[in-house]
């Protein structure tokens, strides 16, 4: 598992027994997520806009108020948001789905976007660009690391290696650490994250049905089962 580690371990704690059982976890985060410690003013703003839920942390761990509605994306986002007291709403379960529904919608604003330092989709400027007034402000850092040394033992080994990517920042840092010999299984939250891992030897890339964890979970036990059946022997389709 290559997210943070709280995020990797919500993500296999979610799946079944079955596929579970099937597989050795090895947390290997190859991004770390660190809060800013940056004064976020809210004074005049009318909503917020989290697109990940490391920022609905480090918001809350800021001192940021729930007392504004929240725009965001995706129901791990929305989940946090109102696990932390906001009055969440999701809009989308992307970027490009949370501006166009916001353009279609017009919330009062001027709205405030908490990111982090490298994120896609420009939401703020569009958004602004396009009449509605949104500022942005940055709030964590995203420092990207080395596979644990028990990962890199695994990819030098006989058994399939399986890894799941939740974003394309995420893949690019794999594709570039990734020297292994050993099978190689890729899932993908999207096309953008699976773009490039199309530069590895890898044996099978699946690639979620929507970026969800929902979907992704599906995908990762679909993988697994054919992994299983390559080891075994048996014809893949």
């Amino acid at each position: 598992m290559t997210r943070p580690r709280a995020a990797s371990e919500r993500f296999v704690a979610q799946l079944s027994d079955r596929v579970r059982s099937r597989v050795d976890v090895i947390y290997s985060p190859i991004l770390e997520i660190r809060p800013l410690r940056v004064v976020v003013e809210t004074d005049g703003i009318r909503g917020l806009i989290f697109t990940s839920a490391n920022s609905v942390n480090a918001a809350a761990s800021l001192g940021v108020k729930p007392d504004l509605p929240a725009y965001c994306v995706g129901p791990a986002t929305t989940g946090t948001a109102k696990g932390a007291g906001w009055d969440a709403l999701m809009v989308g379960n992307t970027a490009e789905e949370l501006v166009a529904y916001l353009l279609k919608h017009r919330p009062e604003s001027p709205l405030l976007h908490l990111r982090g330092e490298h994120t896609r989709g420009n939401v703020a400027g569009r958004l602004t660009e396009s009449g509605l007034t949104v500022h942005e402000q940055i709030v964590y850092q995203q420092r990207l690391l080395p596979l644990t040394s028990e990962a890199a033992a695994a990819t030098s080994g006989d058994r399939p290696v399986l890894a799941p990517l939740f974003s394309p920042r995420t893949a690019r840092q794999f594709a570039e650490i990734w020297t292994g010999t050993a099978p190689l299984w890729l899932v993908a939250i999207s096309e953008a994250t699976a773009e490039p891992l199309y530069s590895l030897d890898y044996e099978r890339l699946k690639i979620a049905k929507e970026p969800t964890p929902k979907k992704m979970r599906k995908a990762v036990k679909k993988l697994v089962k054919h992994a299983m059946r390559v080891e075994r022997g048996e014809t893949t389709d």
